[in-house]
């Protein structure tokens, strides 16, 4: 039987399946509101899938289950379980902890990408349809993973479809195609109502067909109400003023139908819809713990509003709702008090806390010690969420203040881990209200940094973790120790240095637990070397960084030892510390890091001229950004990505992203926009516009971000200036430069050092400063500024009339350009050829690894490493098939057939 009205649905599901048989992953959305016909979609689409041979694996939603943890994945893939030992072993534990099948802490993002390779394995098998009704009411952690895993799959015979009802609560899902679904036609409305109802005549039916506005279940609804009376003005089907929305009027109906039946049928048709999750054993056992009987159902099932075999189930969720709101408090009260004393067994202890919360009417601090309870385990099984609204009950029960406040504090911070800033914000403002506590004030100021650091600026996240810090320094120097190493960081990415300055002097007054020391006394080498010290203690950070390189420090430990490594120029340091920092928290889950680490590992790649690198861990790290709703990554990224476009000389895309990102970066995160700055002035410096190139420069220098990373733009600012004829405009930044230099002590350094002095002299030194310079790129440089300081000597060798020996170093800074892919660069150098007779050299291909997208390069380079598709696919988020799929789209673009090719393809790039 075909649907009303539904034919361009269908046929889009049906292209869902298709492309699904043909190993192209898809997912859609079915989004409208109640009643409008998303289940009915889903059953087609279910039962179509099931005749042409897919698994079906399926879940519905249900409001009232919504705070218990994974409790919707539970529900959805509990059958599959037996697969978790094909999983890779981290994924597998922790889908068994947020099944509550093992004790220990669980990890949210381990568990989306187990439930993205659990599917994947599954589709091993047969193509897979998994189909979500109500996805709005799976709790957060739940929806979240599928739609992590419906982001990522690409090649394999996965389809994935959800419904999401339209409520007051907008539920967001980024990244998915969206179906709305409309109400029907006037001329579909019509015929269905005449199917379900021809005995309806005008002028009820024209009523009827007013009053659903093309909502298919109001329209059987309101049909199926016999009037007496044919007069429009005095029939109202809905029983209901017709302005409501549709939703409300379909629920009323059903309101009234359940009031037509016996006062026992409607006790227990509210203990079934008390709690969706029980089985009928326990439902039943609730409504004779009532002093009702099983028989009591019978008139809801004859009047199909339940249906019941080995599960009771409402024919629609808004029968659910008029059953459950239809009744009076003291009633609901009443059930959930019955459900919590039946439900005894320690399995059951957090839907037992949920009763206790939900029959309370007053503070209770009993039922307030059970939630909190529940919030504690939903924190082990990773349902962050779960673990903020439990918290946040168990502080609206709870009888004392202090209490109160540190339960509400807890909830701001579960609500802020859970992606949920507002909500983390409102709480923690809530729980200062409540208390003079330092401890829990202290909890609250740091969860309002959090916020502060993804929505507004690192600035305002540095003030707020420096009080927090104070507030603890002395009655808790572990978390004074956490609040403080994060000020420092946030005042850093802000360029806020007077705030850094704060916090060094409150990390000077205070002696730290001892495993923070080496952290603490590299910390304040930032303070100095920001202060302009004119001995700045670099040495804690070389120590710091030496111990980073053995891998025993906690990460929050070796990221400060990776950023310090940048600081003083120790870029292959922080390279090898960083990737092995990113391997851990890929391998634990812990990818909240993974955007901050890439950030790092892209200015290091970007430093060493491994712009292939560099390009592929921005894309990775402005997706990671955008998924977790962190706008401040996301844009420190495109603003790396903004320098990346500019020395490869594609200058309409590195200007527009640059007007896109850099206004906003600004305020975000100053570090990264003075990166994208300095990328614009690289841009004309090699289209050889001098004058604007020395200008943005001069910006970049005087910025607040001049002796971060951004120390490294002198040389260009030097270049600029001499080009243009004027010196004396790079004289200060010079010395500053030197005097770093000298510092840290670098050889990469050193010889840009060297390239400076030769570019602003002109004197017997000069060739000996290019030629030591050149030396010291080429044996530790990276193949950007070997290639920068031969094109800089070669120009001078031309100047000086040296034709042999100027060709020889031009046409290796071309060469050297173009296997980085630095075409204006490149093109640069060949005017330079060009400029005194010689023979422009031919376009070199770039290297055959540029050819790639930046999935593509990371896959191949793993799988050049020794890697298998089901290793890739565990660091990388993926599922097997995507891999392979990755490397089918590779190998043409590399010119090889297999993948034992690939190690020396790699090596030699």
């Amino acid at each position: 039987m075909s649907l009303v009205g539904r034919d361009d649905e269908l046929r889009r599901i049906e292209r869902l399946l298709a492309e699904a048989r043909a190993e192209r992953s898809g997912a859609l959305v079915v989004r409208g509101e109640a009643g409008i016909g998303k289940s009915v979609l889903l059953d087609r689409a279910a039962s179509a899938a099931a005749s042409e041979g897919f698994q079906v694996v399926r879940g519905t939603g249900v409001e009232s289950d919504s705070k218990l943890a994974y409790g919707g994945l539970h529900q959805l893939l509990y059958p599959q379980l037996d697969r978790l030992e094909a999983l890779p072993a981290p994924q597998a534990a922790a889908l068994r902890g947020a099944f509550g099948l093992e004790s220990g802490e669980a990890n949210r993002f381990l568990i989306a990408a187990g439930t993205l390779a659990l599917l994947a394995d599954a589709a091993e098998e047969a193509p897979l349809l998994c189909v979500v009704d109500d996805l709005q009411w799976f709790d957060q952690g739940s929806a979240e993973a599928l739609l992590f895993a419906a982001r990522r799959f690409a090649a394999d015979p996965i389809a994935m479809l959800f419904a999401v009802r339209e409520t007051s609560m907008p539920f967001e899902t980024p990244g998915i195609e969206v179906m709305q679904l409309p109400g029907l036609t006037a001329r579909d409305a019509a015929r269905m109502l005449d199917d379900h109802a021809p005995e309806l005549a005008d002028p009820l039916r024209a009523r009827v067909l007013a009053e659903s506005a093309g909502n298919p279940l109001a329209l059987i609804e309101f049909g199926s109400i016999r009037r007496e009376t044919e007069d429009a003005d005095a029939a109202d089907p809905a029983g209901m003023v017709g302005t409501l929305p549709v939703p409300v009027r379909i629920q009323e109906v059903f309101r009234r139908q359940i009031a037509e039946l016996p006062d026992a049928t409607r006790r227990a048709l509210l203990v079934a819809a008390a709690d969706s999750t029980a089985p009928l054993e326990a439902i039943l056992r609730v409504v004779e713990a009532l002093g009702g009987a099983a028989a009591d159902l019978a008139p809801a099932e004859r009047a199909t509003l339940v249906r019941i075999d080995t599960r009771l189930a409402f024919r629609h969720p808004l029968v659910r709702a008029a059953a459950y709101r239809g009744e009076p408090l003291h009633r609901r009260v009443e059930v959930h008090r019955a459900y919590a004393d039946a439900l005894t067994a320690d399995a059951d202890a957090d839907r037992r806390a949920w009763h206790l919360a939900a029959a309370a009417t007053a503070p209770d601090e009993a039922v307030a010690a059970e939630l909190e309870g529940a919030a504690e385990r939903a924190r082990d099984r990773g349902g962050a969420m779960a673990v903020s609204v439990a918290y946040e009950r168990a502080g609206r029960l709870s009888t004392d203040p202090q209490p109160k406040a540190r339960r509400i504090a807890r909830a701001a911070q579960a609500a802020f881990d859970a992606g949920k800033p507002d909500r983390a914000a409102r709480l923690a403002a809530e729980a200062l209200s409540l208390t003079d506590d330092p401890g829990v004030r202290a909890e609250a100021i740091y969860a309002q940094g959090a916020v502060a650091y993804e929505r507004t600026s690192p600035r305002l996240d540095a003030e707020l973790t420096i009080e927090a810090g104070a507030l603890v320094r002395d009655s808790d120097p572990e978390h004074a120790a956490l609040a403080l190493y994060e000020a420092v960081h946030a005042a850093r990415h802000g360029a806020a240095h007077d705030l850094l300055q704060r916090a060094a002097g409150l990390l000077r007054e205070f002696t730290p637990p001892q495993h923070w020391a080496a952290v603490v006394a590299a910390l304040l080498a930032w303070e100095e070397l920001f202060s302009g010290s004119p001995k700045p203690a670099v040495a804690p950070m070389r120590e710091l960084l030496a111990d980073a390189r053995s891998g025993d420090l906690e990460l929050t430990h070796r990221m400060t030892a990776a950023v310090g490594g940048l600081l003083i120029a120790a870029d292959d340091d922080v390279v090898d510390v960083t990737e092995a920092m990113l391997a851990q928290a890929r391998a634990t889950g812990a990818l909240g890091w993974v955007p901050y680490l890439l950030n790092v590992l892209a200015v290091a790649r970007l430093l060493r001229g491994e712009f292939a690198d560099a390009r592929t861990h921005v894309a990775e790290g402005a997706a990671v950004s955008e998924e977790f709703g962190n706008a401040t990554e996301r844009l420190a990224h495109q603003s790396i990505e903004v320098w990346l476009h500019a020395v490869s000389g594609e200058e309409s895309r590195c200007r527009d992203l640059a007007a896109e990102v850099l206004p906003d970066a600004q305020s975000r995160h100053r570090v990264n926009a003075e990166i994208g700055a300095w990328g614009l002035a690289v841009l004309d410096l090699s289209a050889r516009r001098f004058a604007p190139a020395l200008e943005g420069l001069e910006r970049v220098w005087r910025g607040p971000a001049r002796r971060d990373v951004l120390m490294r733009a002198v040389p260009d600012l030097v270049e600029a200036a001499a080009r243009s004829g004027e010196p004396d405009r790079a004289q200060e930044a010079l010395a500053a430069f030197a005097h770093w230099a000298e510092h840290v002590d670098r050889p990469v350094t050193s010889g840009l050092a060297l390239r400076c002095r030769a570019l602003l002299t002109d004197d017997d030194e000069t060739e000996a400063r290019y030629i030591e310079g050149l030396r010291l790129h080429e044996r530790y440089g990276g193949p950007y500024d070997h290639a920068r300081t031969r094109l800089v000597y070669g120009e001078w060798l031309r100047r000086h009339r040296r034709r042999t020996e100027a060709r020889a170093h031009l046409e290796a800074a071309v060469a050297g350009f173009e296997r980085i892919g630095a075409s204006l660069w490149a093109e640069r150098a060949r005017g330079e050829l060009a400029a005194f007779g010689g023979t422009s050299t031919e376009h070199r291909a770039t290297g055959p690894l540029a050819l790639l997208t930046p999935q593509e390069l990371q896959v191949v380079q793993l799988a050049a490493a020794g890697h298998t598709n089901k290793q890739i696919a565990a660091q990388l988020y993926l599922s097997p098939r995507t891999v392979g799929h990755h490397l089918y789209k590779a190998y043409p673009k590399l010119g090889v057939t297999a993948r034992s090719e690939l190690a020396g393809l790699v090596a030699e790039a």
